[in-house]
């Protein structure tokens, strides 16, 4: 979303689109990694999916008179990311007397129909408002609040926001706001460096790894607020 929007010089709105279709390429080659590996549950997803999908397309409609306000859109974007900054800087910093990852222990509402509506429902705003990835939102919920262990929890937040972000990118196609030409060359990049960066992931620590991305979204986020 940056390097669209400040380096290849993308309208918000056109920017905003073309994102989502290069995330929709990422998300499908890991949800089908994670799928052969056995980590997704598709009946227990199922309804994360579908009211994600319907909020998206909610989303995505109301997108088109948000459009004409990018100065609004970089603002949007630029919170979500500070947001998303904070987060990942507060995890990423060492913690007195504690060792590896600790995987969070959540409340059991696996049965519960109406958490996995809710957390779809508010999951697929961002796709369809803003063209951006709501992993955020999604694995923290899947983990905390229905007690997955974090590779489902990973594998049922890349297929639920797969289903958004194609609902978002087809809308945004038909509305206009995907320069194909920029989307192209970056969907086929995607799916080269999504894997590249499995792999590179292995290698370094689960905080090192939060911790610079942290920085590096404190960095996008004030780009986005200066733009506003």
């Amino acid at each position: 979303m940056p390097l669209l929007r400040f380096v290849v010089g993308l309208s918000p709105a056109r920017a905003a689109g073309t994102c989502i279709l290069a995330v929709f390429f990422t998300t499908l080659g890991g949800s089908y990694r994670h799928y052969k590996l056995g980590h997704l549950d598709a009946r227990f997803t199922a309804p994360v999916i579908v009211s994600g999908a319907l909020t998206t397309t909610a989303f995505s409609i109301a997108f088109v008179p948000i459009s004409s306000h990018g100065r609004w859109l970089d603002f949007g974007i630029g919170l979500v990311f500070a947001l998303i900054s904070l987060r990942m800087i507060l995890e990423g910093l060492p913690r007195a007397g504690t060792g590896r990852d600790a995987e969070p222990r959540g409340l059991r509402r696996e049965n519960s129909l109406q958490t996995r509506l809710f957390i779809g429902g508010a999951a697929g705003v961002l796709p369809g408002l803003l063209g951006i990835g709501t992993g955020v939102i999604l694995v923290p919920a899947f983990t905390y609040l229905l007690s997955l262990p974090i590779k489902a929890a990973v594998a049922s937040s890349l297929t639920s926001f797969c289903a958004n972000a194609f609902v978002s990118s087809t809308f945004k196609l038909a509305q206009g706001f995907i320069d194909l030409r920029v989307a192209l060359p970056i969907c086929v990049g995607t799916l080269v460096g999504s894997n590249a960066g499995a792999l590179l992931n292995k290698r370094f620590p689960n905080k090192t790894v939060k911790l610079i991305f942290g920085l590096v979204f404190s960095y996008v986020s004030l780009k986005f607020l200066i733009a506003f």
